[in-house]
């Protein structure tokens, strides 16, 4: 049993099991509890519909529509549905008798809420019909009344074809006795939706040509659609019209508009005979939908205090029989056969499980484990909490780690949050982004359930923020800064002697023969040659840091080639790598850190410079290629140098056919030699078939019948072609990654010039002001330099920042050893399918 760590992923093993078929079902899903088995599918070529329990899957997708069903009502009638309890997750596996009573009694649920729905939206349908036939009944009698005192006016619009559709005749109202003389006028009367009425006016004007009288009148009342639950407003309208023919255009224009019609008797003493009766009835309906509405209600809580566990229950169960679906039966042996892949350390933990089956069952036939050899990959499982998930994520973001490779998650928990306060280094800025991942921290399981996409990534990495703000901090104490304004940590290293007549001009500042004990002295700031020493000093600190960052990379290629047993990794790869890198760069460091370390305006006793102006060390590197073995004397760093940079020159140049040649003809060599032994490729069509020794029935036990992965043809020519591309990759790679690096110099200088820029906009215009005024301008400034603070320089600048933390850790870092060619470990896990929401 190997020993679980972070540094590379955990080892796996190909596991069969023997499961008799009585006890599949809660043995399976004791393995979905335990969450540490990938089921392989043995039955690849066969199609989902033909699969042995494709009757049980379609069973409880029924049971589970019937579940989402129950959910909609609930939701739709604001009932709070009760919380389940942790433990019910860990719940044991179901008898096929409790599922059926399961499935009687959801349907039963089912029948009941679909009568009292049905039930329900008819009553409020003709509850509805009454409500409008109310308002088309006390509407219209002032209608009737006002065409019957306009009968001539109507006439008249017969005989004018350019008549307008309404002449206005409710201002020429006058006294009526209910009934039409002279004209047999016919009436259409109904209720229409308030927005079409514009339409619905327009149409009737082009299609009869102003040959009506039309009066409408606004619903106040709110009306309830039942088919939707939503408020729509509505008018009352009546048309008067002559005529059979139009009468029944007006009738089409109306029901196609969505109008519902309502016959209205003239007769003034049956229509309010006929209203009383609607409100009559009116008053019967609503005790009635009142009844219905508290009895539907109470059948919805009582689904509501167990739909959590059914939903659960159906789910889990639903899983298990899916998983199910990947084994092969055995008819002989009247057993389930799996396979599948899981930890090696975990294999005790799944043989107790299997025993406690067995035992809780009854069953006087056990299930059986067997640890099976291959050369098939394993998943890639990384064993993680809730602190390297974050950062473990990051990296399989990039993609997933080979089979036992080196991890870069590990190396990520630290280089991650540094690299990003290289650019974020601010004490005033890290502990406000400190603070934010301490609130995520202590408040972890309560905003755990927070929904949102964006908030639940910050959640998710909210110990990388913690780290973050804990990291800036540090940084920002290097660098000085809080809220771009110096603090005096330490005795300053300068002193600034100001003569007693200085009016104005440049002072220089003295050494006093302190040394500042942490960080930049503060002295620097607000110096005229403060950004230029800033601009140098971090340039060269992030050359410093690249170059460690990439040949630690390079270092772990030493690592995976040693736990591989790969030595021609390590001959032709780690070795020329790593001294090509520290032949260039190294030297780079190398003189970057001497160049720090001498005093170069040092004097003697005479006060003559010791050394030459300090050189350039762009300059220095470019000759060192252009002129290898000499050295200009002005530009000359030490004693010997001419000769050193022509060795490493040398030795860097071996290195280029060194890394391109010696692994293609060492595979060669290896691929002849191995042939000349006997030994070939496996045929295509080898099949691996595990097989029980105990039977030799016609079935031979067989378990898997699936291609074994055969290693590909060895071409010399496409192994050369893959190294030339990786040896040039490399190679250039060195200088762009390089270069790469300098970002965190120059994000580190935006991120400090802006927040000067903000400070002295806001915080320092407010200050040159006193008195009262100066109080209120610098309430009104400190809330908008804190409000900006926080939406760019934290906001916008730290994304900007994480962004280019995250490019260097994936290409200038990761590419230098690690493969990300496997794939994920997703064992059958109920937890798993419980927190997936449904599509």
């Amino acid at each position: 049993m190997t020993e679980s760590t972070f540094f590379r992923s955990e080892e796996m093993s190909l596991i069969q099991l023997y499961i008799p078929a009585e006890v599949a079902q809660p043995t399976v899903s004791e393995l979905g509890e335990l969450g540490l088995v990938q089921f392989r599918d043995l039955n690849p070529d066969v199609n989902a519909f033909q699969r042995a329990f494709v009757g049980e899957i379609r069973r409880f997708d029924e049971m589970e529509r019937q579940l989402r069903f129950f959910t909609s009502q609930i939701e739709k009638a604001e009932i709070p549905v009760r919380p389940t309890h942790p433990s019910v997750y860990m719940s044991r596996a179901r008898s096929r008798q409790e599922l059926d009573d399961l499935e009687e009694r959801l349907s039963e649920h089912e029948n009941r809420l679909l009568q009292m729905n049905n039930s329900h939206e008819t009553m409020q349908r003709r509850y509805l019909e009454l409500v409008e036939l109310k308002h088309v009944l006390r509407e219209t009698s002032d209608f009737f009344q006002e065409a019957a005192s306009h009968q001539e006016d109507i006439r008249q619009s017969f005989d004018e074809p350019t008549a307008p559709l309404l002449d206005d005749l409710e201002a020429q109202a006058g006294p009526s006795d209910g009934r039409d003389h002279g004209l047999n006028l016919g009436n259409v009367t109904g209720v229409i939706p308030r927005h079409k009425m514009q339409t619905f006016e327009r149409i009737l004007w082009r299609s009869l040509r102003g040959n009506l009288y039309m009066n409408t009148a606004e619903i106040e009342e709110p009306v309830i659609d039942p088919s939707t639950d939503l408020v729509v407003e509505k008018n009352v309208f009546i048309i008067f019209a002559h005529g059979r023919e139009i009468l029944a255009k007006i009738r089409k224009i109306s029901e196609s508009l969505g109008a519902t019609l309502y016959s209205i008797d003239p007769t003034a003493d049956r229509r309010r005979e006929a209203l009383l009766d609607v409100v009559r009835h009116i008053e019967e309906f609503n005790s009635v939908l009142v009844n219905t509405t508290q009895t539907r209600r109470q059948e919805l809580m009582r689904i509501s205090e167990n739909l959590t566990a059914w939903m659960t229950i159906v789910k889990k169960e639903k899983a298990t029989y899916h998983t199910m679906n990947h084994f092969n039966y055995d008819v002989n042996r009247k057993c389930l056969i799996a396979e599948g892949w899981c930890p090696t350390n975990e294999i005790n933990t799944i043989q107790t499980a299997l025993r406690g089956v067995t035992e809780r069952s009854g069953s006087m036939v056990p299930s059986i484990l067997n640890e099976l050899r291959t050369h098939k990959e394993p998943p890639t499982y990384h064993k993680t909490n809730k602190f390297t998930a974050g950062f473990q994520a990051i990296v399989d973001a990039y993609g997933m780690a080979r089979y036992r490779e080196v991890n870069p998650g590990l190396f990520t928990i630290i280089s991650f949050p540094f690299l990003f306060a290289v650019m974020f280094g601010d004490v005033g800025h890290g502990i406000l982004v400190l603070l934010a991942g301490i609130y995520l921290v202590l408040n972890e399981r309560k905003l755990a359930s927070v929904d949102g996409e964006m908030f639940q990534m910050v959640y998710g990495g909210r110990y990388i923020v913690l780290l973050m703000g804990a990291f800036s901090i540090f940084t920002g104490m290097m660098y000085n800064d809080i809220f771009s304004r110096a603090l005096p940590w330490f005795q300053t290293g300068w002193d600034f002697e100001i003569p007693e007549d200085y009016i104005e001009g440049v002072i220089v500042a003295k050494p006093n023969g302190h040394t500042y004990l942490f960080g930049i002295d503060y002295a620097w700031h607000g110096t005229e040659n403060y950004l230029l020493f800033t601009n140098s000093y971090k340039m060269k600190m992030s050359i410093v840091l690249g170059v460690i960052h990439m040949s630690f990379g390079i270092c772990m290629i030493y690592y995976n080639a040693k736990f591989f047993r790969k030595p021609i990794d390590i001959i032709g790869g780690f070795i020329p790598q790593m001294m090509f890198m520290q032949c260039l760069f190294g030297y780079l460091v190398m003189m970057i850190t001497y160049k720090w370390t001498v005093d170069w305006f040092a004097t003697d006793s005479a006060g003559h410079s010791l050394r030459n102006s300090p050189p350039s060390l762009l300059n220095t590197m470019i000759y060192m290629f252009l002129s290898p073995g000499s050295v200009n004397p002005e530009d000359k760093l030490y004693s010997g140098q001419a000769f050193v940079q022509g060795f490493l020159v040398l030795i860097a140049i071996i290195c280029i056919p060194w890394m391109l040649f010696l692994k293609p003809y060492y595979l060669k060599y290896e691929h002849n030699k191995a042939r000349a032994m006997g030994y070939h490729q496996p045929s295509e069509n080898h099949v691996r078939i595990s097989t029980d020794s105990n039977q030799s029935d016609e079935a031979g036990g067989a378990v898997v019948a699936e291609d074994v992965e055969h290693e590909e043809e060895f071409e010399f020519s496409e192994e050369l072609i893959h190294q030339v591309i990786h040896t040039i990759d490399f190679c250039l790679g060195c200088i762009s990654n390089t270069a790469s690096y300098l970002r965190l110099w120059a994000l580190s200088l935006a991120h400090a010039q802006l927040s000067e820029v903000l400070w002295s906009m806001t915080l320092g215009t407010a200050w040159k002001f006193s008195g009262g005024i100066g109080a209120i301008m610098t309430i009104i400034m400190f809330s908008l330099w804190f409000s900006l603070t926080i939406f760019i320089l934290i906001g916008m600048e730290g994304l900007s920042a994480f962004l280019h933390a995250l490019r260097l850790h994936w290409v200038e870092f990761n590419n230098k050893f690690y493969q990300a060619t496997g794939y994920p470990f997703e064992p059958f896990s109920f937890a798993a399918v419980l927190s997936e929401k449904d599509a």
